[in-house]
């Protein structure tokens, strides 16, 4: 188990047998972040699944965020049937969900059917897998922590989808940052967060207000990087769940409006195979030459892997000078106008990358964060100068990627991308881009209706 609030396989047959726990939820995430999967009957589950696993449809991992299948993706579509993949439970994540009445959760690895098991590589979860093993592989192992903002409005998300999502009352009116008035008129939400996702195994450090109106964030300690990605896919759920029964409603939309957008700030530092630290040399009292070549290859490689932190057309709106979301491609020391950020010393030395947003999957961005910072140490890569003042008005260093369809190019053709995860994971998720592009342009939007209807 990965903390004494988790649930052992013993422990979740005894609690169905004696009728505490009757329903098993049983999930993965899929491209967009979601978490998406089955419930099953307590015995059910105990009886047939937990042994042999359970299946679902493959278009899964090959629909918009609509739900629509479409066309491009080399491993589902009409032609190929929309067969199923496999569910493979992992044991290690039986985990209580105590804000539904007697239920429990177990996130999935995807496998194609027959008895070689093959894994889908083109599954979030896989492609971070891979990039851990990789660090594994170099005598590192990863871990992180992710920063996830949100905005709560008063609306169900019933009445936000009447609304059109427009004309929504914030939880709060003002900005709110670090305010504890502020934060202490939407307590009862985020303390029901917090206690249920702790109760659900999750290490949650607190909450705090951020700058636009209504805007939180829940923090939680650093683990693991692929524990740290499914704790993040279950928080984000159980707080869009919890939300929902309170009759309010969470969007982690990168940019809901004019004002900040929310962002997802990765923290990540790697130890050595017996959980000592490589960042940080206590004789020098300064970095260690592995921790500068990891800073230069998530560098090097952070505007080929937009794409894995910036997913959709909206996540680049989030992009603006003074909004505290970099447009700078450069490192500071604590300088929250850079796209890397460092901060902390000894065991506490770490990078912060403050390019993704809310909406970002947190497996694909750790995943490139990973691979990134990996090509750095193997090749050795000079570390550039820090960047001191301020980055959004920089004339010498590198931009972010201002849209999806930028980033999609540079990920295409990106040889170093193809190198780490393999063409047919870049292929994949070129196509996903091609999707979302494809819809946005077709799409008549409010500011072109607003602006044509009479006066052009």
């Amino acid at each position: 188990m990965r903390n004494d609030r988790h649930l052992s396989v013993a422990g979740l047959t005894a609690a169905i047998d004696n009728g505490e726990i009757d329903t098993v939820v049983v999930a993965f995430t899929d491209m967009q972040g979601r978490l998406q999967g089955k419930r099953l009957h307590g015995a059910y589950f105990r009886d047939f699944v937990l042994d042999h696993g359970t299946e679902g449809c493959n278009y899964l991992l090959g629909v918009d965020v609509d739900m629509n299948t479409v066309d491009g993706y080399a491993i589902t579509s009409w032609e190929r049937g929309y067969g199923d993949m496999e569910f493979v439970l992992d044991l290690d994540t039986i985990r209580l969900l105590p804000h539904h009445p007697a239920t429990a959760m177990i996130q999935c690895d995807l496998v194609w059917p027959g008895p070689a098991l093959e894994p889908v590589v083109q599954s979030p979860r896989a492609i971070l897998t891979a990039q851990r093993e990789r660090a594994a592989g170099l005598g590192y192992t990863a871990v992180a922590g992710t920063e996830l903002e949100f905005i709560v409005f008063e609306d169900s998300y019933e009445a936000a989808h009447d609304l059109g999502y427009r004309d929504l009352t914030p939880a709060n009116q003002y900005n709110v940052d670090y305010s504890i008035v502020g934060t202490s008129r939407i307590e009862p939400l985020l303390r029901e967060i917090r206690n249920a996702t702790y109760a659900a195994g999750l290490d949650t450090e607190g909450a705090k207000g951020e700058c636009n109106l209504g805007q939180h964030e829940i923090g939680f300690l650093y683990n693991d990087v692929l524990v740290t990605a499914d704790n993040h896919s279950v928080y984000k759920t159980m707080a869009k769940e919890i939300a929902a029964q309170r009759g309010q409603s969470i969007t982690f939309m990168a940019k809901y409006d004019a004002r900040e957008g929310n962002s997802c700030h990765i923290h990540l530092s790697l130890r050595g195979p017996s959980g000592e630290t490589v960042f940080w040399d206590d004789d020098t009292h300064g970095r260690t030459a592995v921790y500068d070549h990891f800073i230069a290859g998530v560098l090097a490689t952070m505007a080929d892997l937009t794409l894995l932190y910036a997913p959709n057309i909206n996540s680049y709106k989030r992009f603006a000078a003074g909004s505290f979301a970099p447009t700078t491609i450069a490192w500071g020391e604590d300088n929250r106008t850079c796209a890397v950020r460092l901060v902390g010393h000894g065991a506490g030395a770490r990078l912060e990358n403050r390019v993704p947003g809310g909406d970002v999957n947190p497996y694909l961005a750790l995943a490139a964060m990973l691979a990134g910072g990996l090509h750095g140490v193997e090749q050795e890569l000079p570390l550039e100068p820090a960047f001191e003042g301020n980055a959004y008005t920089s004339t010498d260093r590198p931009e972010v990627p201002k849209t999806l369809r930028d980033a999609r190019d540079r990920f295409a053709r990106s040889a170093i991308a193809r190198s780490c995860f393999g063409d047919e994971v870049v292929d994949h998720y070129v196509n996903m881009a091609d999707v979302e592009l494809a819809a946005y342009d077709a799409a008549v939007t409010d500011w072109e209706l607003k602006r044509g209807f009479e006066r052009l």
